[in-house]
């Protein structure tokens, strides 16, 4: 009698892994051979790891990362576009985060830039990291209507207060003036206070060209490059490997 109540209670206070794990108990025969204490620590660790995934869960969500299903353990180490396997390795520990180092990732289009950084994302999300996922020709888009409607303070801080700030597919277009200095006030105020990671097609020594303004080009890379780890791959596009692997497998 007292099972249905108890389910309801713990329901009731949202403690709903203590909960499943209730019912799970009271479905074992073995159960009745655990101490009070055995069975409120396996109620407690449920809920613990319950709390922990929904956490995780909702900072992926948050991220928006462009490829959701990016993991570390998928990454193929075997691929030949120069994957530095220690630095990589290194990175998923997230230390790098930790002492608020910035990463850059260049390459030629295909060779997996992007899914790479959504992986090391993913990794980030599980130790609690806070992240944010933006291409850059759509964040300087929302960036200009901010300006226009009102919302560039809430969205000047989600971009600066993130502990992790992705900025995918820089270049190659040369910037405007008022994107140029959105983008000087970003890393302006995340340096030293959170990491950033760059996906680029154009190797760093472009970036100048394409921020267009001395000035501007000198201050914006002193903040992004000088700290930074730097992933550079190279090789013909991922996709077109993948193809040419399927193209080759007997149909049946």
């Amino acid at each position: 009698m007292l099972n249905h109540p108890t389910l309801d209670h713990l329901k009731a206070l949202r403690l709903d892994g203590m909960a499943e794990a209730f019912a799970e108990l009271q479905r074992q025969d073995s159960a009745a051979e655990l101490s009070h204490a055995e069975w409120l620590g396996l109620l407690i660790d449920r809920e613990a790891a319950s709390r922990e995934t929904k956490r995780f869960e909702t900072r992926m969500r948050v991220a928006r990362l462009r490829h959701v299903g990016a993991c570390p353990e998928d990454v193929d180490y075997r691929a030949r576009r120069g994957l530095d396997k220690a630095l990589f390795q290194s990175l998923l520990t997230g230390k790098w985060i930790a002492d608020k180092r910035n990463l850059i990732i260049t390459g030629p289009c295909g060779v997996g830039k992007t899914w790479l950084g959504c992986a090391l994302a993913q990794a980030a999300c599980r130790d609690g990291t806070t992240v944010l996922y933006k291409r850059m020709p759509r964040l300087f888009e929302e960036l200009e209507m901010a300006h226009g409607d009102g919302r560039f303070p809430r969205l000047f801080r989600s971009l600066t207060k993130t502990q992790l700030l992705i900025l995918d597919d820089w270049g190659p277009d040369r910037l405007t003036a008022p994107q140029r200095r959105d983008l000087m006030e970003i890393v302006e105020d995340r340096y030293g206070r959170g990491s950033t990671m760059i996906t680029s097609q154009l190797p760093i020594k472009a970036w100048h060209e394409v921020i267009g303004e001395p000035t501007f080009a000198d201050a914006i890379l002193d903040r992004i490059v000088h700290n930074a780890y730097r992933l550079e791959l190279e090789g013909q596009s991922m996709r077109k490997t993948i193809a040419k692997m399927d193209d080759e497998i007997p149909q049946t």
